[in-house]
């Protein structure tokens, strides 16, 4: 279930509302352990976490790991600002270019990601395949995950190019997502990935 927050927060649609104030107030407000919370253009949206979505996020950070080590700059739920109207994002796994160095706050840039892998929820995949698809790609994140978990799939895009992916591949669960041509060249296998 996702709970969307517009309505408790006071949304000014001026220009001078910024991303950090949005989360300030968020702050302020009681969410619920184990929910992720991000703002889309604008909205915030509270999602829970599911077990097979956690599973599938585990199973994916140990192949990062395996391949780019413990020290890579690998995280989850962890906010990134994107190109857009209020896009605070917080994917489920992001990994940051090697030698990036975070702001004075402590946040990388979107221009710093190489890799995202988003594990759809039922209540925001119109989210992942929409406005978070157009913001890494408007950000030139070179690739860019979503693992369906209710369709048994992975959706791969690569090459992005004004607004959007050049590719686009997809891959059944049981079969590898051969991540290649980017600057991340990775074989994810997708054995033993739950369903929901």
């Amino acid at each position: 279930m996702t709970v969307e927050l517009t309505d408790r927060i006071e949304m000014a649609e001026s220009d001078e509302t910024t991303l950090d104030e949005l989360f300030e107030r968020l702050e302020r407000m009681p969410v619920p352990e184990g929910y992720k919370v991000e703002i889309v253009e604008g909205s915030v949206y509270m999602t829970p976490q599911r077990w097979t979505h956690w599973k599938i996020i585990r199973k994916v950070l140990r192949q990062l790991e395996d391949q780019f080590g413990l020290d890579a700059e690998i995280g989850s739920d962890v906010r990134i600002d994107f190109p857009g109207h209020l896009n605070g994002f917080a994917p489920d796994l992001v990994k940051i270019t090697e030698g990036a160095v975070p702001d004075a706050r402590g946040h990388y840039s979107s221009g710093d990601v190489e890799l995202i892998v988003e594990v759809l929820s039922r209540s925001t995949a119109a989210n992942d395949h929409g406005p978070k698809l157009k913001a890494y790609a408007a950000a030139g994140v070179p690739a860019y995950l979503v693992v369906d978990p209710y369709g048994a799939r992975c959706h791969l895009h690569t090459h992005p190019k004004d607004g959007g992916y050049g590719s686009e591949l997809t891959v059944d669960f049981g079969e590898p997502v051969k991540i290649t041509e980017t600057s991340v060249e990775l074989t994810i296998t997708t054995d033993g990935f739950p369903r929901d």
